[in-house]
């Protein structure tokens, strides 16, 4: 009865599908449904960790990065910094070109570096992972010279990452909505985008050209697939049931209520991963009341079991976050584990002490004829894993626990960055997918970071991102970000980890090829993927 439901829900959802059982051959070309509509298609604007696997398909970066960190030859074959870390020279592959006809070259990633360096472009990225950038100099067609203002140990992170994703410099010029990007924005990748349908789908052709994938791809030359199709199905049931009803051959964002449903299917297969990158966290906002007094922030926190929580709402399939950097970083403190959290009568007690000692008639605690109310306003482009029923367990927790008036609403992106601009909120929600934590935190935490939502300004702490970011040493930049989580976890209390974000494949076991890109933890592009027996 399960799956006729399921596939009920999908036939309204989908019109057109066609209908073949899970156990029969899947097609050549494949069909994926994911749970998040891009809010862009130019790599260079990338912000959702879900639009990741959209981007590696039709963009190339110049190095890629293993789960271990080390940085490999991409579109760049090789690169040399000098003693002093201020001049990168890259070594360019001499025989790709972009889907235009277009040949790549030095000439190229310098337009592409410069681009952001337009004002509006991208701030965020110009600030952070190209905050030391200061100029590319063209020395010959295969060799590019980088030199930096100063040393920045994020610099070839930047490198690797889909910000780093070449698009043919005509088309930077010639495409008019560039921040969006689209069919007419041109990249290099194993596949070319040909059509974008909003709210449905993405459609994508193989690249008969292609022949230089990064190192560590199972096979050399053109994609296997001839086409492949993404559609963008939010509800989690639509999209098991278009897999279990073999409507689509691969699906992501695999919920935990339907996890078991999938491992008993012999016809199907399911692989999960940890992302990297900073944990998914609540962000009080220090800049207005009731959370620029520390004791309510405390207070908000002790007042959630996210044990109860997270077993709640993911049926033991989260893992349950201790620190504002994920569990897969290098970077992270373990030291922060059971430290705080789950004690309604701390919770209590700190927001008696707040002065938070009436409640009215619903059980929430007033002051000055004020209720105890906290507001979060989170976009639904970026709403993952059934955050929306994850903040509805909490809201409840946090009333039932301390008598605190949490709202929570899911807006459009708009909606919630007015709110943020006008500061109309209490809670800011966020994760990051950056294969390198340091990259998120230069962006959340430090006075004047392009999010952050906290309000929060520690000289100290800014000190210690900035020289976190300038080095690459390993173990000084884990020394420097201990003191960073140490603080906002637990001296300060701006921070609220809840659970470390993970990605989820789910697909008929004809399918092969399909994997996590190693360092973001996140589903990688179909360049690998086939259909086989």
């Amino acid at each position: 009865m399960k799956r006729i439901a399921y596939a009920l829900v999908l036939a309204l959802a989908v019109a057109g599908c066609g209908s073949q059982s899970a156990q029969e051959a899947a097609p050549a070309s494949l069909t994926w449904a994911i749970e998040t509509q891009p809010i862009t298609l130019n790599p260079q604007q990338w912000s959702q960790n879900k639009a990741r696997l959209l981007v590696f398909n039709q963009f190339d970066a110049l190095l890629s990065r293993a789960q271990d960190g080390s940085f490999h030859p991409w579109l760049a074959k090789s690169w040399k910094v000098s003693d002093d870390e201020l001049t990168y020279t890259l070594h360019l592959r001499d025989d790709v070109t972009f889907h235009d006809g277009t040949r790549f070259d030095a000439a190229s990633v310098k337009a592409n570096l410069d681009q952001f360096l337009v004002p509006g472009y991208n701030a965020a990225v110009a600030s952070i992972q190209l905050r030391a950038y200061k100029e590319a100099k063209v020395v010959s067609p295969t060799t590019l010279e980088i030199t930096l203002k100063e040393p920045d140990g994020l610099f070839l992170d930047f490198l690797a990452s889909p910000y780093s994703g070449q698009i043919s410099p005509k088309s930077l010029k010639s495409v008019k909505d560039l921040k969006f990007g689209g069919p007419d924005l041109v990249g290099t990748g194993p596949f070319i985008l040909d059509r974008y349908v909003q709210g449905q789908e993405i459609h994508y052709r193989r690249n008969p050209a292609y022949k230089w994938p990064p190192e560590g791809a199972a096979h050399q030359g053109p994609a296997y697939l001839p086409e492949i199709t993404y559609r963008f199905l939010p509800e989690a049931a639509v999209r098991v049931g278009a897999l279990t009803s073999g409507q689509v051959q691969v699906i992501e964002g695999v919920p935990a209520t339907e996890a078991g449903l999938i491992k008993k299917d012999p016809g199907l297969s399911l692989q999960t991963a940890l992302n990297s990158g900073t944990s998914f966290s609540y962000y009080f906002n220090l800049s207005r009341a009731p959370f620029d007094d520390q004791r309510v922030r405390e207070a908000f926190r002790e007042a959630v079991d996210v044990d109860t929580v997270l077993r709640s709402v993911y049926q033991g399939t989260a893992t349950r976050a201790w620190s504002v950097i994920g569990k897969s970083s290098p970077f992270y403190d373990p030291s922060l584990e059971q430290r705080y959290g789950g004690d309604p009568a701390k919770a209590n007690a700190l927001l008696d002490e707040a002065g938070w000692k009436q409640r009215d008639a619903e059980g929430y605690r007033v002051k000055d004829g004020e209720r105890l109310t906290v507001r979060t306003l989170a976009s639904a482009a970026f709403v993952r894993d059934r955050r929306d029923v994850l903040a509805q367990a909490i809201q409840a927790q946090v009333k039932q626990n301390a008598g605190i008036d949490f709202q929570v609403k899911i807006v459009d992106q708009g909606s919630a960055q007015k709110a943020l601009d006008d500061n109309e909120y209490e809670v800011f929600e966020n994760s990051r997918g950056d294969s390198d934590a340091g990259a998120a935190l230069n962006l959340i935490l430090p006075r004047g970071g392009a999010i952050n939502r906290t309000g929060y300004a520690d000289p100290a702490m800014d000190k210690w991102l900035a020289e976190a970011g300038a080095d690459s040493d390993q173990g000084r930049r884990k020394e420097l970000y201990t003191k960073v989580q140490r603080t906002v976890v637990l001296d300060k209390a701006i921070v609220f980890p809840i659970y470390v974000p993970a990605d989820q494949i789910a697909s008929l076991k004809s399918v092969q090829g399909l994997r996590f890109d190693p360092a973001s933890g996140t589903p990688a592009g179909a360049y690998d993927v086939r259909i086989g027996t």
